[in-house]
């Protein structure tokens, strides 16, 4: 936010919304908010998509971006009273998801990336009150009591989503974050993304690679860690997770979907790890 607003949080809202305007039914994921909440900004953005949305750096991330949150508002099902969103950036799910009256959501993000928001909130006109803001730097703010200081209850479980994020942090940063979290109740479930090693890649990940990793790069947020399954599974492990399941884009959504005929298709370029607290309690 030193440079000003997001670059990637706005493409990956820009996905979400443009997903459901450039590709055709069936969609991965509904997410009706992100165009206004865009603003003035969402027209630009979309455009990009309307007329070039089979570019693989444009197809690509409308897949990874609505295929993760496809997967990961479906773990809510499990019956989670607690959602917690780190690296909120411009998620939508407590401004239209019939569970944010029932599941207490908390976004946290840097205070500068949630004052931005805040703005962009007001001006669309949309109620907050289903939301707690977290505001937290990560170098220098505890995040276990800045959740508890905004209601989070660390006596019960909650799901963390991790979306979009560790691939632009060090691995030291990493395990930083998950040392904290695994200290969260007994059966706190994460959902984490990250970016695979180059070797791992298929094709439609190794093209989306070339393009995204330089205009990550070139917008100032250069993505940082690439891991195997394995090397995530032990960093989780160390760190105080059990690991449930790793999750390819392919499979994060019903096959079904993926059954299209436009642009849409999946790209091993990220992958999701789903795993639950060994129990330690740390708050």
């Amino acid at each position: 936010m030193e440079n000003g607003p997001s670059r990637t949080a706005m493409m990956a809202a820009a996905g979400r919304a443009a997903h459901l305007i450039v590709d055709r039914e069936p969609h991965l994921f509904r997410d009706t908010v992100a165009e206004t909440l865009l603003g003035d900004r969402a027209a630009e953005l979309i455009a990009y998509h309307r007329e070039s949305g089979d570019h693989p750096v444009l197809s690509g991330t409308r897949a990874q971006v609505n295929a993760r949150s496809h997967y990961t508002e479906a773990r809510l099902a499990a019956g989670f009273e607690q959602y917690v969103i780190l690296g909120a950036g411009l998620d939508t799910f407590a401004y239209r998801s019939p569970l944010a009256g029932r599941v207490a959501v908390y976004e946290v993000d840097h205070p500068a990336t949630q004052a931005w928001k805040r703005e962009l909130l007001s001006t669309a006109g949309i109620d907050t009150a289903t939301v707690e803001f977290v505001g937290v730097d990560f170098e220098r703010d505890d995040l276990a009591a800045e959740l508890t200081a905004h209601g989070f209850d660390p006596k019960r479980p909650a799901l963390v989503s991790w979306l979009g994020v560790t691939m632009y942090l060090t691995e030291s940063a990493i395990a930083t974050t998950l040392s904290t979290l695994s200290g969260f109740a007994p059966g706190t479930e994460l959902v984490m993304e990250y970016a695979v090693l180059p070797e791992l890649r298929d094709e439609s990940g190794r093209v989306y690679a070339e393009f995204a990793l330089a205009a990550t790069a070139g917008q100032g947020e250069p993505m940082l860690s690439f891991f195997s399954p394995d090397t995530v599974t032990a960093l989780l492990e160390c760190t105080g997770f059990t690991v449930a399941a790793h999750v390819s884009q392919r499979d994060a959504v019903d096959a079904a979907l993926w059954r299209r005929d436009d642009a849409l298709h999946p790209a091993d370029f990220c992958r999701l790890v789903r795993a639950h607290n060994s129990g330690r309690t740390r708050i």
